[in-house]
């Protein structure tokens, strides 16, 4: 990289670390150029792998459940197809925004590529708050929503999965809507969906199971175990909860956990199991309210920095950032969330020692399994549980080994490595396949 590819990378980096707030999008633009700068590629190259290919963005009337029609705003961003199909969930969230979804979108390119599975990344969102929604208006919003994106996805195209607020019966309603505008079985067009409309066996807990592998295989190189560890998991949605029951049956104290309605903390480990019951009768699947001898309430942001030995961010991007990372006591974090810490938290992190298994790894079980769902989709030839468990855990160990090594044969972060490894094989392949026309 010329002196001038160096100054425009830095001003990237400076540009997505300034301001209160952090731009997802800026992020992934600034770590595309830091893993292109150790690399020597070309501003050009960069620019290429930088870009979405495509963006859409579709307007969503749906008629409420008291008459009267709201029009909510969706997207789809399909970023980069050099390695196969887009894939990438879709999030219901408020605060979603085009910048953050084409950096999901982005991410999602990277974490197929250092998993080596032959999928491109994609993502979508619609800005919405489904916990003030009925069944009817999210099903009716659902349903609109592919109608409107449905020329831009299918199975050899894009195939959509859950992501944050979204679920397999969100992802029915996708493919049956797919599958009534096209007049034919579309059972491939997204994934994530029940095991009676073409699901996978485990895919739900796919994402929470990788976190929980990639974390028991870094421990493993620090000369740690599991059992005994204690952990706090900030989030406690698919993902969070996954790993968390997890964690518990292989001996690990969970001492603190959080959602949107607050945090717990127990010092001695939280009874995970008694807490996912809690939940599941919770009318808002939200923590608030579960007691216990021995369990505290406290503000949420404060499962951050408890003193544990591992910490899993498992809930949105931009969660450690500049003003908490130097408070962080967690040795090692795994980042079950996508684009969890900021990068100018990453270097206050590696400054202090922490170790960190990046998002693109850590939390790339559930496209893993999302990748098997549509292959056993296309193929109309479906594997049991066991089998999914035993093939999810060999690529995330040998995607860990890959990450791993090449860390310490460069000098570098785990996500520095991943991302390198990633930019590498996303870059061959548009080198193999050229620039059309």
């Amino acid at each position: 990289m010329t002196p001038e590819q160096a100054r425009q990378a830095q001003a990237t980096v400076e540009r997505a670390l300034g301001g209160a707030e952090v731009n997802p999008y800026e992020m992934f633009r600034a770590q595309v150029d830091l893993a292109g700068q150790k690399l020597g590629y070309p501003a050009d190259i960069l620019e290429l792998v930088k870009r979405p290919e495509r963006v859409v963005e579709v307007s969503i009337p749906v008629r409420m459940d008291d008459g009267r029609i709201e029009v909510f705003t969706g997207y789809r961003v399909q970023h980069s197809s050099a390695r196969g199909p887009y894939k990438g969930g879709i999030r219901y969230h408020p605060s979603v925004t085009l910048d953050e979804v084409k950096a999901l979108a982005g991410w999602m390119a990277w974490k197929c590529a250092v998993v080596d599975i032959p999928l491109g990344g994609g993502k979508g969102g619609i800005v919405c708050d489904p916990t003030r929604m009925s069944e009817g208006e999210l099903e009716r919003l659902t349903r609109r929503y592919t109608a409107m994106i449905l020329p831009v996805i299918g199975p050899q195209h894009d195939i959509p999965a859950p992501d944050v607020n979204t679920n397999s019966r969100i992802m029915n309603w996708v493919m049956d809507t797919a599958t009534a505008l096209r007049g034919e079985p579309m059972y491939g067009v997204v994934t994530g969906k029940d095991l009676a409309v073409g699901g996978a066996r485990g895919r739900r807990e796919a994402t929470g199971r990788g976190v929980v592998i990639v974390m028991e295989e870094l421990l493993a190189q620090l000369g740690k175990r599991i059992a005994g560890t204690r952990v706090a998991v900030q989030g406690f949605g698919n993902v969070g909860s996954v790993a968390a029951q997890l964690l518990h049956e292989k001996g690990a104290k969970v001492v603190g956990v959080s959602d949107v309605s607050g945090a717990l903390y127990h010092p001695e480990g939280l009874d995970i199991p008694a807490l996912v019951a809690h939940v599941a009768r919770s009318p808002q699947r939200w923590i608030a309210g579960y007691t216990a001898p021995g369990v505290e309430a406290l503000p949420g942001p404060e499962v951050l920095t408890l003193d544990v030995e591992v910490l899993v961010p498992a809930a949105l991007e931009g969660q450690i950032t500049a003003d908490n990372a130097s408070r962080i006591q967690a040795q090692v974090i795994v980042e079950g969330a996508n684009g969890p810490t900021t990068p100018e938290a990453d270097l206050i992190l590696e400054a202090r020692g922490r170790v960190v298994a990046p998002d693109i790894l850590a939390n790339a079980g559930g496209v893993i399994v999302s990748y098997f769902e549509w292959v056993q989709n296309l193929q109309n030839f479906y594997w049991d549980e066991e089998e999914t468990h035993e093939r999810l855990a060999s690529l995330l160990r040998r995607a860990f080994r890959g990450v791993w090594d090449h860390a310490q044969k460069h000098g570098v972060s785990l996500r520095t490595s991943a991302f390198m490894l990633g930019l590498e094989r996303i870059v061959e392949a548009i080198r193999l396949r050229g620039i059309f026309p």
